[in-house]
């Protein structure tokens, strides 16, 4: 018999169906990049209906601290979905979310949080806080990270070296 990764369970961050919305996550983190915003990219993904919600930071453009990339793509997919309830859906994020972020992503319901680098700051899913599997809360997500951790996090860590290398100058 033949071994397919897709035979991977999705709890595993092997899982292909991850790496390819995670690769749509890193597309947001660059563009992100290029319009000089922290580059944190964000996909919410319907397991009915497909990608429904995309976007990426956009706190300095738009002048808002709430802007991160998993509060609008939460908004984009709450309107495409016509429900706050986004029982249904997966969340990926290059950056493992922060607070505020995590405490949208249980009060929407979402059932499944994939991350790519971990957050050693602000990580509210693993490395700080267990906002979004905390059994206090009515609502829990599944988490899964790791996925393309180290792509996730160097797009990170070349834009904050460079942010430094320009401040040298």
């Amino acid at each position: 018999m033949d071994w397919s990764p897709f035979d991977l369970p999705l709890t595993d961050p092997r899982h292909p169906f991850h790496a390819m919305h995670m690769e749509m996550a890193l597309d947001e983190a660059d563009q992100a990049a290029a319009e000089d915003e922290v580059p944190i990219g964000c996909v919410i993904v319907s397991f009915k209906q497909g990608v429904i919600g995309r976007a990426h930071n956009q706190r300095e453009q738009l002048h808002d601290p709430t802007a991160h990339a998993e509060m609008i793509a939460i908004t984009q997919a709450a309107e495409a979905l016509h429900s706050w309830r986004l029982e249904d859906c997966a969340l990926y994020v290059t950056l493992e979310p922060c607070p505020m972020c995590a405490g949208a992503i249980v009060l929407a319901r979402l059932p499944f949080v994939v991350y790519g680098a971990t957050d050693p700051k602000a990580g509210a899913c693993d490395t700080l806080y267990r906002i979004t599997s905390d059994p206090r809360l009515n609502h829990r997500s599944q988490v899964v990270g790791g996925v393309l951790a180290e792509r996730c996090g160097g797009v990170l860590s070349a834009f904050f070296a460079e942010k430094r290398r320009q401040g040298k100058n």
